[in-house]
């Protein structure tokens, strides 16, 4: 008979074994609730964390530092964090230059030696001369935190304005350069928001906010902007008032003028899609608007004037948009002629007048197509580009023979093309410094079946020759909205990716542009659900292709990919390992209430309106989080100078998302500091906040880099 206490012994330590090893329920930062709850017509909701829309209270600074603390913490035990930081900056530090571009007899282009916080605009008086640092935005702070954000030639060419925004903030400053004596003027102007310098004479025209209430510099609704003319060396608050309309303090509207000065163009704006333009013609010194278009039911913008007519391009009752000419002595719709459009399969998406040419540039597939037309619309010729990638560039003016253009894909970094458009010619211009060896990689492009039948496409970059496996890790990236096309640039944080054998993968879903006006209706308010159906059946092509499987595949998207990462978190957290949903738009409920957020209703809907509540309550990210489920593992970002999509709706979404956690996965938020939506992150930051996230999709999917 055997021993009963040697039987004890065996299971108590038995016991205390399998006590030690089994996972236990992460221990989150306590985020305190309150009572809060607001009727939308026939349905309450309760929001118990509202007290984190208020950014510079103590409570909710408290709760920032102590998440930023709590997620440091998880992610200093990853082993090979340092290992992939260190990678990192190998893969960054190399020299890179920008697409030059010509002003008077000056050349320009931004520099970077590789490990500067923020690129240097550089001039030069011949395109193979040696440059001179013009703007250093490195000396504007010792942290890069201060970036240089768009400039703005004068039509001389004598001044060249620029604007500024301090920790990634939308909130611009302009200062003025006098580009004889490389000297500041004593100009300043402050709170302007998406807006640059359109030159006039002695000044230039832009767009300004009212300089917002105490503490909503960074949340306060974007409303009543004005355009305002400003007169070199005076001061700002002389700046003369050209157009406002109080009875419409959402609308938002901006002047440009031709390049002869002669027009001044006024658009204005509801929202994300759809504008008026009207018109004035200085040289007959008129006073009013002459309007073009007036109902915001499309898009339609100026390109130049040549000949005495406007050069526009549009997507007014042209669903795959077109270029036209408009007699601005008879504009009448009906007399418009169409020049050039775009079609099902090749889709215009813009055109530059340079060299006495139309460089139309289209998608074919995403894929960049530019061909070259006269003024009359007659085509020319289809330009021989270097493959199959994005080409953006071809900018000058209208007597500019030489110009240049940047080609790349997801595996091929930038090589920059000196175009001669007298005879059809490119020249490599300056070859890519990175280290990366696209030889060993591939992009290819393929086609999946959605929920509903439609066909969307994918592009997938890889290590040639990979064993597709089931166990690739990969990471699946999406956008769907806006009317923006998302194209299959290089980038050289997923480096790390494929050199590791991963698989980088990027879904076409509806809601963007990428196949005309009709693509992005598809994906927006009441059919905004097709955004997700796509996204969710793209993973499933990457596990019926055998290219990876739920335990191996991430998900990311950033602002209205933000939304998406969390909605189909909401809807389908069995088939991903890892989400990064990145400032994103989380509580659908509220965000008309912040900064810019009404104009996003074009997009999404208003909750004023019960058709799109019903809608809109179906797949907020905030408000479908399940109770007690085992949620794979999320690293949340957003930032603290985050004006665009403000921080409040991934603070929300967080906290909410870690009481609900039934799992051991992990719910982390990372809040970056003295950062805003992305713009302008000094490489320092980009970098550490890089690093975080492949070491932790790699760790959580079990994966020794």
């Amino acid at each position: 008979m055997k021993n009963p206490y040697v039987i004890l012994s065996i299971f108590i330590t038995l016991i205390i074994t399998l006590h030690n090893i089994a996972p236990e329920k992460i221990k989150y930062p306590i985020t305190p609730k309150e009572v809060i709850a607001d009727q939308y017509f026939d349905t309450t909701i309760v929001d118990p964390y509202r007290w984190l829309e208020d950014d510079y209270s103590k409570q909710t600074k408290f709760w920032v530092d102590k998440q930023n603390a709590f997620t440091d913490r998880y992610l200093r035990k990853i082993p090979f964090r340092n290992k992939i930081e260190k990678k990192l900056k190998e893969i960054w530090d190399h020299p890179s230059t920008s697409v030059p571009f010509k002003k008077g007899e000056h050349y320009y282009y931004y520099y970077n030696s590789g490990m500067q916080n923020q690129s240097v605009l550089y001039v030069k008086d011949s395109i193979n001369g040696e440059g001179e640092i013009l703007i250093d935005p490195n000396e504007f702070s010792h942290d890069g935190s201060i970036a240089l954000r768009g400039v703005y030639f004068s039509n001389d060419n004598n001044y060249m304005g620029y604007s500024i925004s301090k920790s990634g903030s939308d909130w611009l400053e302009f200062f003025i350069l006098d580009l004889k004596t490389k000297k500041l003027l004593n100009d300043h102007l402050k709170w302007i928001k998406f807006s640059g310098m359109s030159w006039y004479g002695n000044g230039f025209y832009y767009t300004k906010y009212p300089k917002p209430d105490n503490k909503q510099e960074y949340s306060g609704t974007n409303e009543n902007s004005k355009v305002f003319y400003h007169h070199l060396g005076t001061p700002q608050s002389a700046d003369e008032i050209i157009y406002y309309d109080p009875n419409q303090p959402k609308v938002s509207p901006w002047i440009s003028v031709s390049e002869d000065e002669r027009y001044l163009f006024l658009y204005k704006s509801k929202g994300t899609y759809g504008n008026t333009i009207s018109y004035r013609d200085t040289w007959n010194n008129a006073t009013g608007w002459i309007k073009l278009v007036d109902d915001y039911k499309s898009e339609i913008s100026i390109i130049d004037v040549a000949n005495g007519y406007f050069i526009a391009q549009t997507d007014r009752n042209a669903p795959f948009k077109k270029i036209i000419k408009i007699n601005p002595d008879n504009p009448n719709e009906n007399l418009w002629k169409q020049l050039i459009t775009g079609n099902k399969n090749e889709v215009l998406y813009n055109c530059n007048l340079v060299g006495g040419k139309l460089l139309a540039h289209f998608t074919k597939d995403i894929i960049s197509l530019w061909k070259a037309y006269d003024l009359d619309g007659n085509y020319l010729y289809t330009v021989d580009l270097p493959g199959k990638g994005i080409v953006n560039g071809f900018n000058g003016k209208k007597n500019d023979f030489i110009t240049w253009y940047s080609f790349n894909n997801s595996v091929n970094p930038s090589t920059i093309y000196q175009y001669d458009i007298s005879n059809n010619n490119s020249s490599v211009y300056k070859l890519s410094e990175t280290s990366f060896n696209s030889q060993n990689y591939i992009m290819r492009q393929e086609f999946y079946i959605s929920k509903d039948g439609t066909m969307v496409p994918i592009f997938l970059a890889h290590r040639k020759g990979l064993n597709m496996d089931m166990e690739r890790p990969t990471l699946l990236y999406g956008y769907g909205g806006f009317n923006i096309s998302i194209k299959p640039y290089f980038n050289k944080s997923n480096v790390i990716l494929l050199e590791s054998g991963g698989v980088y993968a990027i879904a076409n879903i509806r809601g963007g542009s990428e196949y005309g006006e009709e693509w992005h209706k598809d994906g927006m308010l009441l059919n905004k659900q097709n955004v997700f159906d796509d996204f969710i059946y793209a993973a499933k092509y990457l596990f019926k292709e055998g290219i990876t499987s739920p335990d191996y595949l991430a998900i990311k998207g950033g602002s209205n990919g933000g939304l998406l990462i969390g909605a189909v978190l909401n809807q389908r957290p069995d088939i991903f390992r890892v989400a990064f949903p990145e400032v994103g738009v989380m509580d659908m409920l509220r965000y008309e209430k912040f900064t810019i957020g009404h104009a996003w209703a074009v997009e999404y809907g208003t909750i004023a309106n019960k058709i799109h509540f019903d809608n809109i309550i179906k797949y907020s990210p905030l408000h479908n989080i399940q109770n007690d489920y085992a949620y794979p593992s999320v690293m949340i970002y957003t930032a603290d100078h985050d004006d665009r999509v403000v921080p409040a709706h991934s603070f929300k979404y967080a906290a909410t998302l870690q009481n609900n956690q039934e799992g051991i996965s992990p719910i982390l938020i990372r809040i970056g500091k003295s950062a805003g939506h992305g713009a302008g992150k000094p490489t320092k930051k980009v970098i550490k906040e890089i690093t975080d996230k492949w070491a932790f999709m790699f760790y959580e999917m079990g994966i020794d880099y």
